[in-house]
């Protein structure tokens, strides 16, 4: 039976090459040199005005069935030459632009721009894949004090969490009355998460509440999204992890599993893997891509506040025990680095360089070669004290040294010690520009700098409230600043005059 099939299988493979030879005889005249076969119908005659070219229809739709056929090597090639293409062609224009003529000849000219597209490339590369840094700080201008931030989103109590999607067209914020939303940087326009029923979202993994919790809390403390700007997660006190179509702004998922509220999220660049951090002193890592939970981190013997991740599949954490911990996940170890004093927020600068804010308000900057900080700004955040006979307040340089007690710092003050503490810090991804924000009214702009291992004051940006979550835009023009009337994660605090929502401040680079 093989046998006999092999041979009717020949037979019919010799059967169809006699016949595509025969239709390339008859079809002489629509051959153009490259193979392609063209029908009758796939071919239209313009007007005689336009010269009487032939256009072919169903050009498209061949070149799409050899793309399907490429294999996956092929179809790298492809787009890195296209790439390429672009770039060489950018350059010509820029060229073309600044009016310069090359009398070079003409290989000497196809050198340079190979040289100056490898270049191009190479420095590119590098700044995506975080081995190198833009250096942004000293470009940025001073904003205009004429000129106001601008209010995005307005919500009803205290703003939690901010986050921008990595093209810098897209905003979400988080507040403490369960609401999230998703926003436009240009326009400002507005759109709701609606929260599902319960039903629903038993359906899509929640839990029922347990111990003395007797109801879901939706009330967020925490929000990342993906690179690809494709999911959306959500942390709060019902112990969940919550993750969201960004295109349809649908609840899809509910991960359980944290024993106490949902502090932190960070997702790892460039992958679906999502870090969450809990005040059941526990890191979980998940899949947003399978909706599977991966593995559970563990080393924080208080609540873990902050979390944050670039490229490299590690987890910064700071946690209320006074110790930030870098968590390497394929060496399945950790490194703890503790402080003088009370960490409240961290954030990578790079791999090896992290930025941390503390409740004295201070911040630090560390080293992973050091277990202390290598340079530390005290009252970067400093209290701000009201005077009993209603003089203007006085505030400590930025900087200053001495001890907030020498200062006749009161204790019934009407300033409470929580609006110095540094709630948040942010860093433009591969920068030396970074920003810290509290609620003694001031959003501080730093220069990192990298060969002192040290940290330069730029400005100060007059913002009103706890500055409760900061991010920046990929290009460094505009920082997105989540105001509110209380602290993130308490009410150690309130400022009652304070508008609850999200700030934009754009800046001018030279």
């Amino acid at each position: 039976m093989k046998n006999k099939n092999q041979k009717r299988s020949k037979f019919s493979k010799q059967q169809q090459q006699k016949n595509n030879k025969a239709k390339k005889k008859k079809d002489e005249f629509f051959d153009d040199g490259t193979g392609d076969e063209y029908s009758d119908d796939d071919v239209i005659d313009s007007d005689e005005e336009n010269g009487g070219k032939r256009r072919r229809v169903g050009v498209e739709e061949k070149e799409e069935d050899e793309f399907e056929k490429e294999t996956a090597d092929e179809r790298r090639i492809r787009l890195a030459k296209q790439y390429i293409d672009g770039v060489k062609s950018s350059i010509k224009r820029r060229k073309e632009e600044e009016g310069e003529e090359d009398e070079e000849g003409e290989e000497e000219k196809e050198d340079e721009r190979d040289s100056t597209v490898a270049k191009i490339l190479e420095k590119r590369h590098l700044e995506e894949s975080g081995r190198t840094r833009r250096s942004i700080a000293s470009k940025v201008q001073r904003p205009d004090s004429e000129e106001p931030s601008r209010v995005l989103v307005k919500h009803r109590q205290s703003v939690t969490a901010v986050a921008i999607s990595h093209d810098d067209m897209k905003g979400f914020s988080a507040s403490k009355d369960g609401t999230i939303v998703h926003w436009d940087v240009d326009s400002g326009k507005t759109e709701k998460y609606i929260w599902p029923s319960e039903g629903v979202l038993k359906s899509h993994g929640v839990k029922d509440p347990q111990g003395q919790v007797m109801n879901h809390s939706k009330q967020v403390l925490a929000l990342a999204v993906t690179s690809d700007g494709r999911y959306l997660a959500t942390g709060g006190l019902d112990r969940h992890v919550h993750l969201w179509d960004v295109r349809t702004r649908e609840h899809i998922q509910a991960f359980p599993g944290h024993r106490g509220a949902v502090s932190c999220l960070s997702f790892r660049w460039g992958t679906s893997e999502l870090y969450s951090g809990s005040f059941d002193r526990s890191i979980k890592i998940w899949n947003a891509e399978d909706r599977a939970f991966i593995a559970p981190l563990f080393g924080h013997q208080s609540e873990v506040l902050t979390i944050d991740c670039l490229r490299k599949e590690r987890a910064l954490t700071v946690g209320r025990d006074r110790t930030m911990q870098l968590y390497k996940v394929p060496e399945e170890s950790h490194i703890v680095f503790r402080a003088s004093g009370s960490l409240e927020c961290g954030c990578f600068v790079s791999d090896d360089t992290f930025l941390t804010g503390s409740n004295d308000g201070g911040i630090q900057l560390w080293s992973i070669l050091k277990k202390k900080p290598v340079f530390i700004v005290k009252n970067a955040h400093p209290l701000v004290p009201t005077k009993d006979k209603g003089t203007n307040s006085e505030m400590l340089p930025n900087g200053h040294h001495d001890p907030i007690e020498n200062k006749s710092f009161k204790a019934d003050s009407a300033c409470s010690t929580a609006h110095s503490w540094v709630g948040s810090v942010a860093v433009c991804p591969n920068s030396d520009l970074a920003a810290s924000g509290a609620g003694n009214g001031l959003i501080g702009v730093w220069a990192i700098e990298n060969e002192n291992r040290s940290m330069k004051s730029l400005f100060q940006i007059p913002t009103t409230g706890f500055v409760n979550s900061l991010a920046f835009a990929r290009s460094g023009r505009f920082l997105v600043a989540g105001i509110g009337q209380e602290p993130r994660l308490g009410r150690w605090g309130r400022i009652p005059s304070v508008r609850n929502g999200v700030v934009l401040h754009s800046f001018k680079l030279s």
